[in-house]
């Protein structure tokens, strides 16, 4: 028989994160631990992370499905199934805590040349929003530290200034020395949003996430269709759990990338329907992390390794906590690593577990 059981831990911005949907200062996760009676050392560790203002499980009742998964933790298939649907952040630590359960509670849920210490990841820099002056310090920060893809959350400063700080990026570092990635987080109104990506076009950027909010789906079709940047999104697979509607999602909009998200559109096993339907129809993708702890992040970490995708992901939020989990992840030289020498700390999080 298994038992389970949860713990809050809310994790705190080293900096303030800005975003066109605010600053983010702290962020919520809940640890799920599942382990069996036979054997309780043995034990299984999910992370349950939201996002507030955008996952669609940040919800008043939030706990309350948390006490009813540890209640109902033997009937795991069926809340993996069908139970959860409504909260993909839970849906994500269930599946996750099972998959290292059964791996035997090591944090090793799929091994490989990654958690071996062999191979890594190549990953993005991650450019929060500030003003003019803090960006582009933070913008030389990460190249002097190796980045070679540079993803800039923009639509919350002055257009102007994002587009000065493009050119003098340009003027410096071609498309072969740096690649750019913006992240508008829907902050362009659909009117204005072609303007906006023709005027961004002429700094070679690669793409661009989730233009305009997410549900506009006419809109969102008009700027897809041939557009002068590469349209990314991610906002947009939030909440979609019918293969029947994600089906029509990509046949109408035809976006150029999808951006995956575990925590925000399901678990593993739904982001892998997600790519298995892109892949159809020729859409490119790549995985990103939703701000979650480094439990969270490892198991993304290490399955999206063994997917084989050779352009760079965004798993760098790991660095951006000051109470995270102590873990062999590690970034050198714009890479994601797994440091066998370094080991896991969960005292934050099982100290007084109820």
């Amino acid at each position: 028989m298994l038992q389970a059981a949860y713990k809050k831990h809310t994790l705190n911005f080293k900096h303030p994160g800005g975003t066109s949907r605010g600053i983010l200062t702290r962020k919520d996760s809940w640890f799920l631990f599942i382990y069996s009676t036979d054997d309780p050392s043995v034990r299984g560790i999910g992370e349950c992370s939201i996002i507030k203002g955008l996952s669609i499980d940040d919800r008043s009742d939030f706990d309350e499905m948390m006490n009813h998964v540890c209640i109902n933790i033997n009937n795991w298939q069926y809340l993996l199934e069908e139970g959860l649907k409504e909260f993909p952040s839970i849906r994500f630590g269930l599946e996750t805590a099972i998959k290292d359960f059964v791996e035997g509670g090591s944090r090793l849920l799929f091994k490989s040349d990654f958690t071996n210490g062999i191979d890594s990841i190549p990953i993005n820099g991650l450019i929060w929003m500030g003003d003019y002056i803090e960006m582009k310090n933070r913008i030389i920060e990460k190249i002097e530290s190796g980045y070679r893809c540079i993803k800039l959350k923009i639509g919350a400063i002055n257009f102007e200034d994002e587009i000065k700080l493009l050119k003098q990026i340009r003027a410096d570092f071609t498309s072969e020395d740096l690649e750019l990635r913006l992240d508008a987080n829907g902050a362009f109104k659909p009117k204005e949003a072609r303007e906006k990506l023709q005027i961004l076009s002429d700094y070679d950027i690669h793409s661009i996430e989730q233009p305009i909010k997410a549900r506009q789906w006419l809109a969102m079709a008009e700027i897809c269709d041939n557009p002068s940047i590469p349209i990314a999104l991610d906002e947009e697979l939030i909440g979609i759990d019918d293969h029947m509607e994600l089906s029509k999602m990509l046949d109408e909009l035809n976006p150029q990338y999808i951006i995956l998200k575990p925590s925000l559109i399901g678990g593993l096993s739904k982001s892998n329907s997600f790519i298995r339907e892109a892949d159809n129809r020729n859409i490119g993708w790549w995985v990103t992390s939703a701000l979650e702890g480094n439990i969270g992040l490892n198991a993304i970490a290490q399955w999206t390794y063994t997917l084989n995708n050779s352009l760079p992901q965004g798993l760098g939020t790991g660095q951006l906590f000051k109470n995270n989990i102590d873990s062999p992840l590690i970034i050198e030289n714009a890479n994601l690593k797994y440091d066998n020498k370094r080991n896991w700390n969960f005292n934050l999080i099982t100290n007084d577990l109820s």
